[in-house]
């Protein structure tokens, strides 16, 4: 099973939801159009964000009509995070948004203490798995990849299945912490056998904090497939045989032998 993808890396205007809805409709334009699905960078409205106060109300409501419109005017499924607001809360919501209007959603689990995510967000408390064509998708954001564990994979052995096929992580992390990425992406594809897409931001944010984006897919071996040019507005577009990973795990069968334990 192919499947057509388009990664897009850019710079976010801080704290401007029109401003960047404008921009990502100019790059969709120009997104190939045998893309299957494109993902976009976490908070790709305002940046990372945790002034709900400067961010039109209800919060995020409107970048989520815009995934809506223009996941049916371009026939694609887009992924991408919005910081949203629901019942009183906020959350850093992963949304996974079909041409039909359906979506699914993922609320980031592993809030950023160090930016103060903590304060403002509520943190998500059940993992994510979508579909698409018969592959299985994890959904994670930014600081989940430092927590192996909530990205584990699991095999059952009576149904020779496991849990997902590819992990999508959509980051605003900074160029200073980029060794840690770089290493833990290719961590997350050996121990699960699974392809992990990357799409993170570049640019520097109003705190001064500079990134680079390195936007990439990383195979289930740990290498590095294709990766956009550092600092760099980039659509990046690639295939991927989602056989190549169930025929590598029919040959190394090391999901019987993973650790069982649950997430409390």
């Amino acid at each position: 099973m192919k499947i057509n993808f388009s990664l897009i890396q850019a710079d976010l205007v801080w704290e401007n939801t029109r401003a960047n809805l404008e921009m990502f409709n100019d790059l969709l334009k120009q997104v190939p159009s045998e893309t299957e699905i494109v993902i976009l960078p976490e908070m790709f409205s305002t940046g990372f964000t945790m002034n709900v106060q400067n961010i039109e109300k209800p919060v995020g409501h409107k970048a989520f009509q815009w995934l809506r419109e223009k996941a049916e005017e371009w026939q694609k499924i887009i992924v991408a995070s919005i910081l949203y607001e629901e019942n009183g809360r906020y959350y850093n919501r992963m949304f996974w948004m079909q041409p039909d209007g359906n979506f699914e959603y993922y609320d980031k689990r592993h809030l950023f203490h160090q930016g103060g995510e903590d304060k403002v967000m509520t943190a998500g408390q059940q993992k994510t798995i979508v579909r698409y064509n018969d592959v299985k998708f994890l959904l994670q954001i930014c600081y989940d990849l430092r927590f192996p564990v909530w990205s584990k994979n699991n095999f059952d052995q009576k149904t020779a299945t496991y849990d997902y096929d590819a992990i999508i992580y959509i980051a605003n992390w900074p160029e200073s912490r980029k060794q840690a990425y770089m290493n833990l992406l290719k961590a997350r594809a050996i121990e699960n056998q699974a392809l992990i897409l990357w799409v993170n931001r570049i640019g520097t944010d109003i705190q001064n904090n500079m990134h680079s984006g390195d936007t990439q897919a990383v195979d289930m071996f740990g290498n590095m497939m294709t990766i956009a040019p550092a600092g760099t507005k980039k659509i990046l577009s690639f295939s991927f045989d989602f056989n190549q990973i169930h025929d590598y795990r029919n040959q190394f069968k090391v999901g019987m032998d993973w650790d069982k334990f649950k997430i409390y």
